[in-house]
């Protein structure tokens, strides 16, 4: 019966996986201002290794007055390496670190039940979960990220069954927590509370591998700390911009207004009906989670709390869901999908003790228990099924990802003047002109970047980003961007 029930998942996991790559090319149309930026450094490093600025194998990629994370953008410039730059190997990156967070949660669910079904189960609502699935159609650093816990949580759950952790673990656990710390800005708070809670695990024959894990992950903050003297400030840039913590403001009221956030960020509300805000992180009509998932990670958070709560292993995972949401309510956006990303990593781990237990052959109301069981994975594969639907056929997200930069682009290039001038309001926008230039061959000398102070001469072609057009002709208007010729 059970290999006929293993049978059956695997076809359901395949038909998945299929469905999952088949929205790769297709599913935002467009290529928002920081995948540019993130794919045209990538390409410059894998052409030369230099960034657009000209910085040879630079630690940050220094962009619109922040910094982009090293991790995401060497990965994509070894791929650039082979395939040249484009947008479609850049999603593939994205889907397939996507894929991997799926085999390896799969894995860790296989490992702690030592049940293959049950990995299959967690592996296909892993790549069904909106969150995830969303984030890996996304040419962003985060999308890494993910992947990188899954992996430090398998590698962690096999360090706790050894009474002793050899060097070869530790080493793993330190430099996957270093990688998260250069992967994504949430990476440099979560990788050192992550590290904190490997105290869980102390005891007289690990405490010298859980130090050595630490000493491994000082290392790795080595070049962080390098880069913060020499460049103070830098990377805390963006965050003065998104935070509500401003000087003047009282503990109290920080206090206030962090447990307000903390509370709304794990609102079902948010997670099951609303999702992200943002459209470009989140498709509108469904929420951010599977209501069959989030059922499930509840009833194995009970299930934790009532059977395992003294396993060091589930105790680091409660802790590590509950440290999750720390680094977004610190901030002012409402349920940020990007700085949330490791919630719904927990959340999967939690599925686990909840399939075991409804799957159990002992134990009281074992029919009702299965009804559930078998209840919530349909659910599960229908509401996962709607929102591939509904992803797939929705209307393009144009304006979330200024989709309609091409046709601007080429309006300005068939005028035979140059070079043309790019104009923009915020220093971003020219990366638009640089990477759809890339994509096509030209020349970036084909083009010439100006400012109000330094305006474009008269004659000139320019494309002007949210900046009003004055004694001009003009020739085309897409959204924020329009191209004309100066009078």
């Amino acid at each position: 019966m059970m290999k006929i029930v293993t049978l059956f998942l695997v076809a359901i996991s395949l038909l998945v996986v299929v469905v999952y790559f088949s929205s790769v090319s297709d599913g935002s149309p467009g290529f928002f201002v920081d995948e540019a930026s993130i794919a045209y450094n990538a390409h410059t490093i894998a052409q030369s290794g230099v960034d657009e600025y000209g910085l040879r194998f630079p630690l940050y990629f220094r962009a619109f007055g922040e910094y982009k994370n090293p991790v995401y953008v060497y990965t994509l410039a070894a791929i650039f390496k082979f395939t040249g730059p484009s947008v479609f190997a850049a999603r593939m990156l994205s889907a397939v670190l996507g894929l991997f967070t799926a085999i390896l949660l799969g894995l860790l669910a296989n490992r702690i039940t030592r049940k293959r079904w049950v990995g299959l189960i967690v592996f296909t609502v892993t790549l069904l979960t909106p969150w995830l699935f969303e984030i890996s159609r996304l040419v962003f650093e985060v999308s890494i990220f993910p992947a990188l816990l899954s992996g430090f949580l398998l590698l962690l759950y096999e360090a706790s069954r050894r009474e002793k952790w050899s060097w070869r673990i530790a080493v793993g656990l330190g430099v996957l927590l270093g990688l998260m710390v250069y992967s994504y800005s949430i990476g440099r708070l979560l990788a050192p509370l992550f590290a904190l809670g490997l105290m869980f695990f102390f005891t007289r024959r690990r405490w010298r591998g859980i130090v050595l894990a630490w000493v491994v992950l000082g290392v790795m903050l080595f070049p962080l700390a390098v880069f913060s003297v020499k460049s103070p400030g830098a990377l805390g840039e963006r965050y003065k911009f998104v935070t509500y913590v401003k000087p003047g403001d009282t503990h109290a009221q920080i206090a206030i207004r962090f447990v307000k956030n903390y509370v709304g960020n794990l609102s079902p509300r948010s997670w099951l009906i609303k999702g992200d805000p943002e459209p470009r992180h989140h498709l509108p009509g469904m929420g951010s989670l599977l209501v069959g998932m989030v059922i499930l990670a509840a009833l194995g958070f009970v299930v934790v709390l009532l059977r395992y709560r003294r396993e060091a292993w589930w105790r680091f995972i409660l802790y590590g869901l509950a440290v999750a949401p720390i680094p977004a309510s610190l901030t002012l956006d409402h349920f940020h999908t990007l700085r949330l990303i490791t919630l719904p990593v927990f959340l999967l781990v939690l599925t686990v003790p909840a399939l075991e237990f409804l799957s159990a052959d002992t134990g009281p109301r074992k029919g009702l228990r299965r009804a559930v069981f078998v209840t919530l994975i349909l659910l599960i594969l229908v509401q996962g099924g709607i929102f591939q639907r509904q992803f797939q056929t929705a209307s393009a997200r144009v304006d979330a990802f200024d989709s309609y930069y091409p046709e601007v682009l080429n309006a300005a290039l068939i005028q035979p003047e140059r070079p043309i001038y790019l104009l923009d309001k915020t220093p971003a926008a020219y990366m638009y002109a640089f990477w759809y230039s890339t994509l096509s061959g030209l020349n970036l000398s084909t083009f010439q970047r100006a400012n109000e102070e330094a305006p474009p001469p008269a004659g000139a072609i320019v494309i002007s980003h949210e900046l009003p057009c004055t004694n001009c002709e003009m020739i085309i208007e897409r959204g924020q961007f329009r191209v004309y010729r100066q009078k």
